[in-house]
């Protein structure tokens, strides 16, 4: 079997390549030599009749069988050793471990069953325009090693040695669900991955790498050693000079880590051979973030962070598909994105949903408006919320810019986060579990990401229905930024009360501590401005903050007047709010907001054609009016430039 060891029908601990002393040595050669004599007694005895003799040939022949078996088995097996001690005691080593006791053993965690195709791999080469001198191999067993120096005669190979990570390692430790961010108890560490043994080969300007992929499993792509070999491979091609470009070839049968290599720079790929030609000095600056999400890739500081990067090739980006209740909350992060001192450009993705009027508004808030066609979930039911949120996708398509800042339209910016431009594709705060919450995150535009993207969108299951599950798919490799950077007004439940103390602390705080406050819940645009409405609703009280609140409404107090106009209350809204309100005196909630006496004047403002909304309360319930009405513009709408972005 091709990368496979021996097996028994008793399984044991893969046997392990220990660095004895040399005594231990030579007790191994005194035991091999007393085994040898026990084996070889019998045949020195003499023997009385023929039957007896007889016996011998077949003990000669499972002798042969067995050897033959074992280097079979050796030849098959990848350059990678396990230097683990055994984790279970009644592990005994068998015979043929203990006669090869020196031999290293595959660890199968990263054994690649995966059968070369050295077509494709020569296809490969033949399009190179480089030649290569040393070709650095890992991952490759003896007979792959042997067909390369045939494929490639002329360059000097090189097997490189990686020691496999421990077994206790899993991707939860490098992924935790939560870490202690301030600090108050113990300084969040990551776990080590062995460093490849090699790295004084720097001279080497080829590294080809077989990763193991296993399909048939649904977190093929959250595996420790295929994450532990593409690091291993990027700090060999790191070590390099300066000026001594380098290429990796991958043979894989699934893709290999899209924000560690990124598809800008993949320049052949043939079948199951994927070749990068990676920017050295961008993936230098990706190896000194910790490997995972068990430390902040930023740390959690007080003090502001200066950053210049190239400001014309970085922008801010959110987005609006079959949503126009959003709008004033996009003008409104606008805004707060404004009062922080940012001059970044400000883009927005739009589709044919979204009306002339709310494009003008969005456009005088600063937005620069980007047309899209809407792309389907093609798990999600029709109508749905999640019908058409893979539209997230076509953020990769705005390539005018390097970096981008997502942002989803219902947040503050509270303190200026343009130091973010500085991190890499995908930087987020954690969400639950090994997961990134995509409200905020740091991504690379590019059109062949987004190919990726849509490649697989038939294939891959999002494990919340949404964009966010479906990206965690896709870019399992991420950075942890504080939760700071991206707060969700939300309590959980269960938090204690000074939990629930410290939260509205940082809601209201001024100066700000948080960087970006996140709205769950009911808006704040579409509650009354007395109060947080969520309170009215009992399943929603978990989001309820009247100081998250009144944050919100001071940045929308500092928007300009015409801009003001769209965060108006449409007719069926004030009868909505008005029933919550109702249910919840008739409920006689505790907390007692629905006794305070509205005074938004908002509710006294009229500007659709039906404006009795009190009338609406008598039907509620009823079906006979519908939320399509678009409202009639007060201001004369603003000139609008439109830029539209390629469709499948």
């Amino acid at each position: 079997m091709r990368g496979a060891t021996c097996t028994s029908p008793n399984p044991i601990e893969p046997r392990l390549r220990l660095s004895g002393s040399f005594d231990d040595t030579n007790k191994r050669r005194f035991l091999r030599s007393k085994n040898s004599k026990e084996v070889e007694k019998p045949f020195h005895v003499p023997t009385q009749d023929k039957g007896s003799r007889c016996k011998f040939p077949p003990l000669k022949l499972v002798l042969v069988i067995i050897i033959c078996g074992t280097f079979l088995t050796l030849l098959h097996s990848p350059t990678l050793y396990n230097n683990e001690q055994p984790t279970y005691s009644d592990s005994r080593p068998s015979f043929v471990d203990r006669w090869l006791w020196d031999r290293p053993v595959a660890d199968p965690r990263y054994v690649s069953h995966l059968d070369v195709n050295w077509v494709e791999i020569s296809k490969t080469f033949q399009k190179l325009t480089e030649r290569h001198q040393r070709i650095g191999l890992l991952n490759f067993n003896e007979s792959e090693i042997n067909r390369w120096k045939k494929e490639v005669p002329s360059a000097k190979h090189v097997v490189l040695h990686l020691d496999s990570a421990r077994n206790d390692l899993t991707w939860e430790s490098l992924y935790p669900e939560w870490i202690d961010e301030e600090e108050e108890s113990e300084v969040p560490i990551c776990p080590s991955l062995p460093k490849p043994k090699n790295l004084e080969n720097s001279h080497i300007n080829l590294i080809a790498v077989k990763l193991p992929c296993h399909r048939s499993s649904a977190n093929w792509s959250r595996d420790v050693a295929r994450l532990h070999l593409q690091l291993a491979a990027a700090m060999i091609a790191a070590s390099a000079k300066k000026d001594h470009p380098v290429h990796m070839l991958f043979v894989t049968d699934c893709f290999p880590i899209p924000n560690l290599f990124t598809c800008k720079e993949l320049v052949i790929r043939e079948g199951n051979a994927w070749m990068y030609k990676p920017n050295l000095i961008t993936l230098r600056e990706k190896l000194r973030l910790p490997v995972g999400s068990c430390e902040l890739a930023v740390p959690l500081e007080s003090k502001e962070r200066v950053y210049s990067g190239t400001a014309h090739r970085e922008a801010y980006a959110t987005i609006l598909h079959s949503a126009h209740v959003y709008v004033c909350g996009a003008i409104a992060a606008a805004q707060s994105i404004r009062m922080v001192g940012s001059t970044r450009d400000l883009v927005i993705l739009v589709d044919e949903t979204i009306s002339e009027y709310h494009r003008g508004g969005l456009e005088a808030a600063g937005w620069k408006i980007r047309t899209i066609q809407r792309i389907r979930n093609p798990k999600a039911e029709q109508n749905a919320y999640n019908e058409w949120n893979y539209s997230k996708f076509r953020l990769w398509q705005l390539t005018d810019y390097d970096k981008i800042i997502f942002i989803d339209a219902d947040l503050l910016i509270l303190r200026n986060i343009d130091f973010l431009f500085g991190m890499p594709e995908i930087t987020a705060t954690g969400n639950n579990a090994t997961l990134f919450n995509s409200g905020v995150m740091v991504i690379e535009p590019s059109n062949c990401t987004f190919q990726l993207l849509m490649e697989h969108i038939n294939e891959i299951e999002s494990y919340n229905g949404g964009d966010q599950g479906y990206l965690n798919e896709i870019f399992t490799w991420w950075h942890r930024i504080p939760k700071h950077m991206n707060f969700l007004k939300h309590f959980w439940v269960g938090d204690e009360e000074e939990k629930k103390v410290m939260k509205t602390r940082l809601f209201g705080a001024d100066p700000p501590i948080l960087y970006v406050l996140h709205y769950l819940g009911l808006k704040p645009w579409l509650c009354f401005r007395d109060y947080d409405c969520n309170w009215n609703v009992d399943i929603l009280q978990e989001f309820a903050s009247d100081v998250a609140h009144k944050t919100w409404w001071k940045v929308h107090d500092a928007m300009p007047e015409n801009l003001q106009k769209f965060c108006l209350l449409r007719s069926k809204q004030k009868a909505g709010l008005e029933w919550d309100r109702r249910q919840a005196e008739k409920g006689n909630y505790t907390d007692g907001h629905w006794k305070i006496k509205i005074q938004d004047q908002r509710l006294k403002t009229c500007f659709e054609d039906f404006c009795f909304w009190e009338s609406m309360l008598w039907h509620w319930g009823e079906t006979n009016w519908t939320d399509d009405a678009s409202p009639t513009p007060v201001p004369t709408t603003p000139a609008i430039t439109k830029t539209s972005l390629s469709s499948l």
